[in-house]
């Protein structure tokens, strides 16, 4: 039986977990305080999956990049694909937040979304 050990990174408190696994099957999870935790660690033993964050080209904005986001988390594996998938991406000004700018990016189904403003928006 494999054991890993993990910190929780669902909350402030960082909990502490342990991870049983035997042939990929969570047979036990401890040191979690909330439901959170628990889900947390199953998912990161068996499915990991993260949220990327980049910035892509803007083509007549202010700052001549944007940042921008997945809209969900998507399969660790894909990361690197993601990124490189960004790489070619150029949008063009007025950009704001909430922006979708790929529906589905490297095959993912995951939509990027800007995280902040390249324009003279007025948005405050």
């Amino acid at each position: 039986m494999e054991k890993r050990e993990l910190t929780c990174i669902c909350c402030p408190l960082g909990c502490q977990l342990t991870v049983q696994i035997d042939e990929n099957i969570v047979q036990n999870i401890s040191g979690y305080t909330c439901n959170r935790g628990r889900i947390y660690a199953e998912k990161e033993v068996t499915n990991p999956t993260r949220i990327v964050t980049s910035t892509v080209r803007v083509i007549g904005g202010e700052k001549p990049q944007v940042s921008v986001k997945t809209k969900e988390d998507i399969p660790k594996s894909k990361i690197f694909d993601v990124v490189r998938a960004l790489k070619y991406i150029e949008i063009e000004a007025p950009v704001k937040i909430g922006d979708i700018i790929e529906e589905d990016i490297a095959g993912t189904g995951v939509a990027i979304v800007v995280t902040s403003n390249n324009c003279d928006c007025n948005i405050r």
